[in-house]
């Protein structure tokens, strides 16, 4: 590790004492993670291919012969989180099975087998005086994942990082710290087994919650921080944070089945974008039908999502052709439900539905089921959403769906990166000029 410049010994003394709520011996803690953070990036923008992807593949290996280990580690995570009275699903989330550590595995290998982005450039321009001009993709930097009961991301947010020629620093949530500490471990000797820096993927050795508000102001070292997590964890980091996010805060996602529609394609999508998973961000929330169709339609896909307990909230138009829903309020069009619960409109127009997008939508992910042309091409240019299908489910809004292999995290942001955030995703560019001593005149 590179021995602290006077200017960092002073402003690590300076955020020790900006009231981050950690013990000035923790806050030192997080700065010597930053420093080795910074250290371990310098030297990854130059890592082969091979040595990312021989690292990958040691972990994938690791994940197997250690298997008995991360198990016991993990147990004792279930065993304080069922004490703590966690909730059914977060334990299921939380439980390493035979099944996740097998697709943990085989994730590893996958992103292994991927091209590596970095170091790709553009096609090169000639200027007038015989200068070349491209742009080359190139690591962000190091990358801060903070995020909650999933231990199965601390693997999947190495392998995304190391791929991409990324330092990354991990703070998982306490309810799986043991969990994470061994996985940290595996992936230390995959990196020693590649020859890559150790402090290239780090692992934050406190369930103190201190350490997030630590993380999201340390502009220094860190580059962009991808909070993976609940709303209120979202709203917290972006009400805190300095170093910027890439993020999402929900997903009240829209379908909009247009007079055009062929109902047959608009039942299937609408049932599985609702029932495929109801805790996922692409999950649909609120139905959208033109008025034409909605007399026949709204029956029919009501009978089917009424058979698998989903409850409906609809509007005055709605409620008078399914008896069976209750009226709709304000906050049911504002709301993500994540449950089994789907607010239905009835509207007159594209244009009124796209209205209706525009008032709403967290800008995650929209669809519309149509056989017109016109009104689809309208729909995907006009809905200002990170991704806008014609004739899928929502809920495809997923990294491996989009072929990207797998994700860091969906974004909604405007710059940088926006919908699932792959490989790509975790790289800028560097424009990268070549000549023969030309000199400006």
């Amino acid at each position: 590790m590179n021995t602290p410049t006077a200017s960092q010994a002073i402003r690590d003394t300076q955020t020790a004492h900006k009231g981050s709520g950690l013990p000035a011996s923790q806050t030192a803690s997080m700065q010597t993670l930053g420093r080795q953070a910074r250290d371990a990036a310098r030297r990854m923008r130059n890592a082969s291919g091979q040595a990312k992807a021989q690292a990958l593949r040691a972990m994938a290996r690791l994940l197997g012969e250690q298997r008995e280990n991360l198990k016991a580690e993990n147990t004792r995570d279930l065993s304080a989180a069922q004490r703590n009275g966690l909730e059914p699903a977060l334990l299921d989330r939380l439980r390493l099975s035979d099944k996740a550590l097998d697709t943990m595995a085989a994730g590893l290998l996958q992103i292994a087998d991927m091209p590596d982005p970095v170091g790709s450039t553009t096609a090169s321009t000639l200027r007038p005086n015989g200068m070349r001009v491209a742009q080359m993709r190139v690591p962000l930097g190091v990358i801060g994942i903070i995020y909650e009961s999933r231990p199965n991301v601390t693997i999947d947010a190495a392998a995304l990082c190391l791929k991409s020629g990324n330092a990354t620093i991990l703070r998982g949530g306490s309810e799986a710290f043991h969990s994470n500490l061994a996985l940290g471990d595996i992936i230390g000797q995959g990196l020693a087994c590649a020859g890559l820096p150790a402090h290239a993927v780090q692992v934050v050795g406190t369930t103190d919650r201190a350490a997030v508000g630590e993380m999201v102001t340390m502009t220094d070292y860190i580059d962009v921080i991808v909070p993976r997590g609940g709303k209120g964890l979202i709203a917290r980091l972006s009400a805190e944070a300095r170093v910027p996010l890439i993020k999402h805060l929900d997903g009240n996602c829209h379908i909009y089945v247009d007079r055009a529609a062929d109902l047959d394609t608009a039942h299937d999508v609408v049932d599985n974008a609702k029932t495929y998973r109801y805790g996922i961000c692409g999950a649909v929330e609120t139905l959208l039908v033109h008025a034409d169709v909605a007399e026949t339609f709204l029956p029919r896909i009501a009978a089917t999502l009424l058979a698998k307990d989903v409850s409906l909230r609809g509007c005055e138009r709605t409620c008078a052709r399914i008896p069976q829903a209750t009226p709709a309020t304000e906050e049911d069009w504002e709301t993500e439900f994540l449950a089994p619960i789907l607010a239905v409109r009835v509207v007159d127009s594209l244009d009124q539905a796209m209205d209706h997008i525009a008032r709403y939508s967290s800008e995650h992910t929209e669809s519309i089921i149509t056989e017109d042309l016109a009104a689809a091409t309208r729909f995907q240019r006009e809905v200002d959403s990170s991704s806008v299908y014609v004739n899928l489910p929502t809920c495809f809004a997923d990294g491996f769906e989009y072929g990207l292999g797998a994700e860091i995290g969906i974004s909604t942001n405007r710059l940088h990166a926006r919908g699932p955030v792959g490989l790509e995703g975790l790289t800028t560019l560097k424009w990268v000029l070549s000549g023969n001593g030309q000199l400006r005149g």
